[in-house]
């Protein structure tokens, strides 16, 4: 399961899925409040309530199959939460371009001031015009979401939540970041990573912090085998037919992860 990031969409994942499809099946849902995606009534925009949130679509989604969590920036964050609520069902997670544990104020309040002024003064009309559907998402997202996901993902609590979530984790984890991400530098991946009981961290070449569409190639080739040397793939960059795939395969669900 696939979790985009903050005022993404779940469009995010189509190179990915184009390069793993049909070996792995991938589901990419639009957050609650994103994309095409309404927010239930009762759904909290806090990493907490969201989390539950995706532990309980994948549970469906998969039907009693295996899975692996997939997230990228905030929908990182996302999947940690929900990681707990998947134990026994849960094989595997992938985060990209997702990182913290470290509480910055300065820098943190900056980006809170500038996502919420964008959120302002954010010209939705253009999401009427032609052509202009990989803007929708950030210009029609929920506003109460929206601003309510950035807002308590960069509180002090929440920062310091993630190395606990991480520490906690008890399947095996590959962390990816892209050499030139100044969003999630690659230093702030790497220290949430270490936190994890049994990881990897693969530093991307050329990559900023979305990898998924110019780099969707090499991402490709780190997830696929890094899921085979799990054993839950194939050799080699997961081959159909390759031992372990039928497992898996339903299990792949693009889920992305917090600030984007």
């Amino acid at each position: 399961m696939c979790l985009h990031g903050w005022l993404l969409s779940g469009r995010l994942w189509q190179p990915l899925r184009a390069e793993l499809e049909p070996q792995w099946q991938l589901w990419s849902p639009d957050l609650p409040g994103f994309g095409l995606a309404e927010r239930p009534r009762g759904l909290q925009p806090s990493l907490a309530s969201y989390g539950r949130w995706v532990a309980e679509e994948a549970r469906r989604q998969a039907k009693g199959r295996p899975l692996v969590l997939v997230g990228h920036s905030l929908g990182g964050s996302l999947a940690l939460h929900a990681a707990g609520h998947l134990e026994g069902q849960l094989v595997g997670l992938v985060q990209i371009a997702a990182g913290g544990g470290v509480y910055q104020p300065r820098p943190f309040r900056t980006v809170r001031r500038g996502g919420a002024a964008f959120l302002r003064w954010r010209p939705s009309w253009l999401a009427g015009l032609p052509g202009t559907e990989a803007l929708r998402s950030p210009l029609t997202a929920e506003l109460r979401a929206a601003r309510g996901l950035l807002a308590c993902s960069m509180t002090r609590g929440a920062v310091q939540q993630l190395p606990a979530l991480t520490a906690r984790l008890q399947v095996p984890s590959l962390w990816i970041a892209g050499e030139r991400d100044q969003v999630m530098e690659p230093r702030y991946v790497r220290h949430l990573a270490a936190y994890s009981p049994e990881h990897r961290f693969e530093l991307l070449a050329g990559a900023g912090h979305l990898p998924v569409g110019r780099h969707a190639a090499p991402l490709a080739t780190l997830i696929s085998t890094w899921l085979a040397e799990q054993g839950l793939g194939g050799s080699g960059a997961g081959a159909p037919g390759a031992a372990g795939t039928d497992a898996v395969q339903p299990a792949l669900q693009s889920a992305a992860s917090p600030r984007s």
